[in-house]
């Protein structure tokens, strides 16, 4: 069923504040309204009458939800779907638009949390040495999976970098990560040897006198996409030997957890990764509390 003009104009405003004031993604704001049209569909079958988020109650959002979970969708899928019908109705709220918020006292569903696979540093060495040196498109992926690791920047992050973004004197990179905020990440000695072949070596040839602000480029002149660069590392990792579950992260996996496993304060970690909530940091040191109980059990005598 379609939803209503009067829903689409709510949803319109509803994304456009996401970008002028949180600085959101597209895809999240994307994210977002496929969600809140999702129950928008579902809301008009229910009142065909007078289907508007405006006259949204309490019992239609739980009537919603507990028709989700009948269809048998993930704890991770709805607990996302009822954060963005609360953030939407904080919205209506703050706008007046509502007297208040039929969100209120829905719990959120308790997702299980799941640790990221991390690469062990014998699969990290793998996985940089794989690329082809001796080749421009091998030398400029060696130096991207270089700062991917030694930064831990989001493939996002890597992948949108412009070349007024790293200092090369400093041995930095600066970042604007999520909700618009500034970060400046070393880079260490390695993978800054490795920027500055790529940009002495391959980066001027690669464009062939184009002109580009990106920082890495294909052999158009352009930046790469994320799904390009994810296939990469795919690639790399079959060549690498790699055999377990890889996420585009998973180099960003590996930079928390061996920063952890080598006595890196907590804290320090979280600056490095952009966190804006140390809870999301401290996932990387129940990673580095397994790798412990493995090691104990494999080598303590009564482990």
């Amino acid at each position: 069923m379609r939803v209503s003009e009067q829903n689409v104009e709510l949803l319109d405003e509803f994304c456009d504040a996401l970008w002028l004031e949180d600085g959101l993604s597209r895809n999240t704001m994307e994210s977002y309204r496929s969600d809140l049209k999702q129950f928008g569909d579902w809301f008009a079958r229910q009142k065909p009458g007078d289907s508007s988020f405006l006259t949204v109650t309490h019992s239609d959002l739980l009537g919603f939800m507990t028709g989700r979970f009948s269809a048998g969708i993930k704890a991770s899928t709805a607990s996302r779907e009822l954060s963005s019908l609360k953030r939407f109705y904080r919205f209506l709220l703050r706008q007046g638009k509502i007297n208040a918020d039929p969100t209120l006292n829905i719990d959120t569903p308790r997702v299980p949390r799941s640790l990221p696979v991390s690469l062990t540093e014998t699969d990290v060495e793998a996985l940089l040495g794989a690329p082809a040196v001796d080749l421009p498109l091998g030398l400029r992926d060696r130096a991207m999976l270089e700062v991917l690791y030694a930064s831990g920047l989001r493939v996002s992050e890597l992948v949108s970098l412009e070349s007024g973004q790293i200092s090369l004197d400093m041995g930095v990179v600066r970042i604007m990560g999520k909700g618009g905020k500034e970060r400046l990440t070393p880079l260490g000695e390695e993978a800054l040897e490795w920027v500055i072949r790529y940009l002495k070596e391959i980066r001027p040839a690669l464009l062939d006198g184009k002109s580009s602000n990106a920082l890495f480029v294909t052999y158009r002149g352009a930046g790469m996409t994320r799904q390009a660069f994810w296939y990469l590392i795919k690639r790399y990792a079959r060549q690498a030997g790699i055999t377990k579950p890889l996420s585009p992260h998973g180099l960003r996996h590996a930079f928390a957890t061996h920063l952890l496993n080598h006595g890196a304060d907590l804290r320090v970690v979280q600056l490095l990764l952009g966190h804006a909530d140390i809870s999301t940091t401290q996932i990387y040191t129940h990673v580095a509390r397994e790798r412990l109980k493995r090691i104990h059990e494999m080598h303590h005598p009564r482990g």
